[in-house]
């Protein structure tokens, strides 16, 4: 029976070594701190930063750290390896603790700007529909029931605005944890005479920590980023459950590109809407990934405790997650083919236009209470007779109220309800090319 060894079980090099080129400029800068207060000298400093550029260089080359306990150890034993003894210098006035600290500070700030761009890039994908399907009715639901028509255009752009909170969401992240944890030590500051404010300026950082033992402890900021991330999955979750429902033979709505659908291994008839279905699911690894963060963090006293060292598999997995499905959502968007015929043929079942028509008997003074009753006993009359609403005549509009004349027949099209929805934010047509206009400004 094979056994672990406690020094592989603690190690964390497997995941972590992807931190490496951040650790590395985190550490050029610490260098360059060090030399300017005159803690080592600068001729050790430069030597030491020629080191770490030369590794730097070699990891975006492909090549390979020796394997040791984790990313920090690593660089540091090839540093020495390099350049001697005075490798070993570099680790003067900070800590591991400070370290990974801010090693995932450097490295969440350059994904959230990468996630950030691929949502762009779906809003993009979101309005280049918008436009190419402008004009074409569908009907809308609530409760999943047929409740009154829509523009497909409006429906979609829905989205963009949920993507568009999303961004702002990571923009927030981004700025909060936008503090340098660095020269917090292991968790009570050092008494080297180090200049933190040079290495936040370095490293491009706003402020720095205010407490040393919060520095090292807090891991806030990557909950609130996968916390992020489940809502960015969520919103995509949403949108793929759409896909799967359009594309079904009950709907009809749409036919997704071949390439991201696939057969059956038995019914040679089938195409299945896979890589909707995935999205569905991959949904689930990231909700797993916040609560996994929130339990690792709920009972640990301050400051730095090794459990942290579990907080980067969520996180990575999160980052990747995320990015794949961002990437292949917004070609699977713009393959769609969509059934416009089908669509506005079933705007005429289900009485869409009966909240229209109590609105039109509200415009004549009538209570929209009262209207409201009074069109739920004309649906029932329709409903008895097998009559849609736009096939009543005058004289039957008025046996349920007098106030109905000639301009009541005109607001039963479905074409003429999409016009009516004139509120801002609604679904008539010039509202929705303001919501284009306005989610483009917002893109450039």
């Amino acid at each position: 029976m094979n056994t672990v060894r406690p020094s592989d079980f603690i190690a964390s090099i497997s995941y972590d070594i992807r931190l490496a080129p951040y650790d590395i400029q985190g550490s050029i800068a610490h260098a360059k701190m060090l030399a300017k207060c005159r803690i080592i000298p600068r001729r050790e400093a430069q030597r030491i930063i020629r080191g770490l550029t030369a590794i730097q260089r070699d990891l975006a080359r492909g090549k390979s750290l020796p394997i040791d306990e984790d990313v920090h150890y690593a660089v540091e034993r090839e540093l020495i390896r390099r350049v001697g003894s005075v490798g070993g210098k570099l680790h003067t006035a900070r800590s591991r603790n400070d370290q990974i600290a801010l090693d995932l500070r450097l490295y969440l700030r350059e994904r959230i700007q990468s996630i950030q761009r691929e949502l762009t890039r779906l809003e993009r994908a979101i309005i280049t529909f918008a436009e190419r399907h402008f004009g074409t009715i569908m009907p809308g639901f609530t409760h999943l029931q047929h409740a009154q028509p829509l523009l497909l255009s409006h429906h979609l752009l829905a989205y963009a605005w949920m993507l568009q909170r999303d961004k702002t969401r990571l923009s927030d992240c981004a700025r909060r944890m936008d503090e340098l944890p660095l020269g917090s030590a292991a968790l009570a500051g050092t008494s080297f005479p180090i200049d933190r404010a040079a290495v936040a300026r370095d490293l491009r950082f706003s402020r720095l920590a205010e407490n040393s033992v919060d520095a090292v402890s807090d891991r806030d900021f990557l909950v609130e980023f996968v916390s992020d991330g489940a809502l960015i999955m969520m919103h995509l979750s949403r949108l793929a459950e759409e896909m799967v429902l359009w594309s079904s033979p009950e709907f009809l709505f749409i036919e997704l590109g071949a390439e991201f659908t696939s057969g059956s291994s038995i019914m040679p008839q089938k195409r299945n809407p896979d890589v909707a279905e995935v999205l569905r699911a991959e949904t689930g690894r990231v909700y797993g990934n916040l609560i996994n963060l929130l339990v690792i963090l709920k009972g640990l006293p301050l400051s730095y405790n090794r459990d942290l060292q579990e907080d980067k598999p969520a996180l990575f997995d999160t980052v990747d997650t995320l990015q794949a499905c961002l990437e292949v959502t917004a070609p699977m968007l713009l393959s769609l083919r969509v059934n416009a015929e089908r669509m506005r043929r079933l705007c005429d079942r289900g009485y869409l236009s009966a909240t229209e028509l109590a609105d039109y008997l509200t415009e004549t003074g009538v209570p929209f209470r009262e209207a409201h009753g009074i069109v739920k006993r004309i649906v029932a009359y329709c409903r008895e007779h097998g009559l849609p609403l736009e096939r009543l005549s005058l004289p039957e509009l008025r046996r349920f109220h007098p106030r109905f004349d000639s301009g009541a027949l005109a607001v039963l099209s479905p074409e003429r309800v999409v016009e009516r929805k004139r509120s801002p934010g609604g679904t008539a047509s010039f509202r929705v090319r303001e919501q284009i206009r306005h989610l483009k400004r917002l893109l450039q």
